[in-house]
């Protein structure tokens, strides 16, 4: 769908060209994230504004491609997902940091990073998958129940050191400290149904052929699942669970988006990283790609409305990614992956 025809029918209007574009202007993007999921972000903001954005797109080593290429490289904005990521991306050295008003008012704190080095553009939850036919409503409820001996042989997850399951221990680790986390995550390690392998839809079809009971995953995927006729069967075997709400709320992580320190195009890279947090990017994100926008006045998808609304953990993401290589270590200490 293309620019015009997708704000058309969102119910989004685009503003003529700005004043100030000029012709042959562009930004230049790195992404983590697949270009069919970001492509109809970046055709609008060329609608908008006449700025041209080139992409290029790895599935892993970006970060070390912007090291290689230090100030020679022509990249002006990294957009990525996790926290992990993020914050790798700045420990490296290959970011700067940004300031915007738009960000800061577009951009809940918890959300971006103190130093102004990232910046989330969605949100999803972290929640439990679990079979219709054999998990009662209400059974489990709380992350810290996925570790209880009533659950041995009846869990899947990826692997303890997948940056997903990093940043969940990283929050395990903020709530209950270095030993509580160690437990937890050995507890889980015991109730594994088979090695930790796979992406989480695969956790969802291994619910459904009867290989576990339950599985973590994030909340897009069941968006994922239901939107491929070859997987609507694995979604509709399970349900999903908010845990821990009656505490501290679901665990959320994101995707986001940094300015290269070369950034040779730093004003346009400031217009697109405003215009992704601003009120149309975060609608058309919220209907394609099944994500919770950080912008809170930003109307869900009818789908991702049906999932109800659900309390999220107010910890920051900065504390997630100051504990992650300790999350990382937990893993290795208790074998998680053997």
């Amino acid at each position: 769908m293309n620019a015009k025809k997708l704000c058309l029918a969102l119910g989004v209007f685009l503003l003529p060209l700005h004043a100030g574009a000029a012709a042959g202007e562009e930004v230049n993007v790195y992404s983590h994230r697949q270009p069919f999921l970001v492509q109809p972000l970046f055709d609008v903001f060329t609608e908008q504004t006449g700025v041209k954005v080139n992409t290029v797109f790895a599935r892993k080593g970006l970060v070390e491609r912007l090291k290689r290429e230090g100030a020679n490289s022509p990249a002006d904005v990294i957009l990525t997902v996790d926290i992990s990521r993020l914050a790798e991306s700045a420990e490296a050295g290959v970011t700067q940091a940004v300031r915007s008003r738009k960000l800061r008012r577009n951009i809940p704190r918890a959300y971006r990073d103190p130093r102004r080095h990232w910046f989330g553009l969605t949100t999803r939850g972290r929640i439990i998958a679990a079979s219709k036919e054999r998990v009662q409503p209400g059974e489990i409820t709380r992350y810290e129940d996925l570790a209880l001996p009533k659950w041995r042989g009846r869990v899947c997850t990826r692997s303890g050191k997948h940056i997903y399951m990093v940043a969940l221990t990283a929050s395990i680790t903020a709530h209950h400290g270095r030993d509580g986390a160690r437990q937890w995550l050995a507890g889980l390690k015991n109730n594994l149904a088979r090695k930790p392998q796979g992406n989480d839809r695969a956790q969802v079809k291994a619910i459904r052929d009867g290989v576990c009971d339950v599985a973590v995953i994030n909340t897009y995927y069941m968006g994922k699942m239901l939107s491929d006729p070859r997987q609507v069967s694995w979604a509709e075997s399970v349900f999903m669970i908010f845990p821990n709400q009656d505490g501290r709320g679901v665990h959320v992580n994101v995707s986001g988006m940094a300015m290269t320190r070369s950034a040779p195009n730093r004003a346009n890279a400031l217009r697109l990283m405003e215009f992704l947090s601003g009120a149309v990017a975060q609608q058309i994100y919220a209907e394609q790609n099944h994500e919770y926008p950080v912008k809170k006045s930003t109307p869900l998808s009818g789908l991702v409305s049906s999932w109800g609304e659900f309390k999220s953990d107010e910890l920051a993401l900065a504390r997630i990614a100051e504990l992650r290589g300790e999350a990382s270590k937990l893993a290795d200490e208790v074998g998680y992956d053997n």
